[in-house]
C-alpha cells in the first residue's frame, strides 16, 4: 500500500494526488465506467452505438451539473 506524505510547507495538498494519478489512471477510471455501462444495458443494446449514445448522456448532464453549480455559486 502506498502512503503519499503531505508537506505543510509546500501548500499544495492536491500537489500529491495529481503526482500519484496522471493520465493512465484517468483513462483507466473512464475505461471503467464505460464497461460498467456496457455491462447494465440490456442484452438487445449491449453495443457500440449505444453504449456511447449512454455514456455521453451521462457526461454531458455531469457537464451541465457542472456549469450550474458555479453559475449558482457566483450569484
Amino acid at each position: 500500500m502506498a502512503v503519499f506524505e503531505h508537506d505543510p510547507k509546500d501548500g499544495d495538498k492536491s500537489k500529491t494526488f495529481r503526482d500519484a494519478f496522471g493520465p493512465g489512471q484517468i483513462e483507466t477510471h473512464i475505461r471503467q465506467g464505460i464497461q460498467t455501462c456496457w455491462m447494465f444495458l440490456p442484452e438487445g443494446k449491449r453495443n457500440i452505438d449505444e453504449v456511447e449514445r449512454q455514456v455521453r448522456r451521462i457526461v454531458d448532464r455531469v457537464f451541465q451539473n457542472l456549469r450550474d453549480n458555479e453559475k449558482e455559486l457566483s450569484e
